[in-house]
């Protein structure tokens, strides 16, 4: 089997934002990779830090109050850290493509749709106006919106929830790019338009060859789109590793107590169980608890959780997990399979 190759390796990156009451390290020394053609979830509650993360490779984030303050980003090699402003520019939206959570605020109200896909396409290929718009709408055909030469005149509030998120990702998709990053592009849709979403997605990345970085919370569609996974807790990365053994032998409590709090038909029916919920909350960046982030809401937690923050370890075949007991909390926990 050919060794994967890197299009995406991220390496120690800290994104910080300078407040009025301190620094709060909203991503703090989190590394992944993303092989070409792969798809790579990270996941985890709010404030977790996984949307900074994908806002720092675009390099969008407001600068002040954020900004930067250590790591690399590499590229096909290069890094994005090190890159100016106008060479940004030249790969956003053409390199690489993010899909925005929300599309009612992301699209502009005062625009057709065709013209905010045009626009990316007569910025990075340098065609005309009426040949970008031509492509615009055989970008809504390939993303399954019907009557595709028609809906480009159409404005953002003239379609559905489930259309406009298909605006979306054609607009992502317009200039081919190498990397799709994808924010939460479900949460706001119900499950029948998720499915279609998710079904495009895949589809699109097999005919294209696209390499993509899914942000989410719902670990259902993790385990329908995703090949690895990395589990993001208080701006760490805590564990990480391939789909099945993450769903199936998780090692980090964290993990465990996401799966636990899923839905599953078969204990619903049968044992009448009540899910179990993580106690308490996200702590506030301002004010993380010493040693490890997760303590205070660990059941597994012991005095040594509380100094030293642990290291990212390898327990076997690149799972990754950040915990000092991870040998000792196995699965005998119920998960979800």
């Amino acid at each position: 089997m050919a060794k994967s190759e890197k299009l995406l390796d991220v390496r120690g990156l800290k994104t910080y934002f300078d407040t009025d009451e301190g620094t709060v390290k909203a991503v703090d020394g989190v590394s992944f990779h993303i092989d070409k053609g792969e798809t790579l979830a990270v996941v985890g509650e709010s404030g977790s830090g996984k949307s900074v993360t994908s806002l720092s490779i675009m390099r969008l984030i407001p600068t002040p109050p954020g900004r930067i303050a250590g790591g690399e980003m590499l590229f096909n090699g290069q890094d994005l850290v090190k890159k100016t402003e106008r060479e940004m520019r030249q790969i956003r939206g053409n390199d690489i493509s993010m899909i925005f959570q929300e599309p009612m605020t992301s699209l502009n109200p005062v625009y057709t749709v065709g013209d905010q896909i045009a626009e990316a396409i007569v910025l990075h290929q340098g065609k005309s106006q009426k040949q970008a718009m031509k492509m615009a709408a055989e970008m809504l055909e390939l993303v399954g919106i019907p009557e595709p030469a028609k809906r480009v005149r159409n404005y953002p509030h003239q379609m559905s929830g489930g259309m406009r998120q298909r605006v979306m990702i054609a607009m992502a998709l317009s200039c081919g790019p190498q990397l799709l990053i994808a924010d939460e592009p479900t949460t706001a849709l119900d499950v029948t338009i998720q499915a279609q979403i998710l079904e495009l997605m895949k589809k699109l990345q097999n005919e294209i060859g696209m390499s993509i970085l899914f942000i989410t919370h719902d670990l259902g569609v993790v385990a329908e789109i995703a090949d690895r996974v990395v589990v993001m807790y208080a701006g760490r990365a805590v564990e990480e590793g391939n789909v099945v053994p993450i769903f199936t032998k998780p090692k980090m409590p964290y993990t465990m107590g996401l799966l636990n709090s899923v839905p599953r038909v078969d204990k619903a029916a049968v044992h009448q169980e009540r899910l179990e919920a993580i106690p308490g909350n996200v702590p506030n960046p301002l004010y993380l608890p010493e040693g490890c982030a997760f303590h205070p809401r660990c059941k597994f937690a012991v005095d040594q959780c509380k100094v030293a923050i642990p290291d990212l370890v390898d327990s076997g075949n690149g799972h990754m997990v950040r915990c000092i007991r991870w040998d000792e909390i196995q699965t005998k926990q119920a998960v979800v399979a």
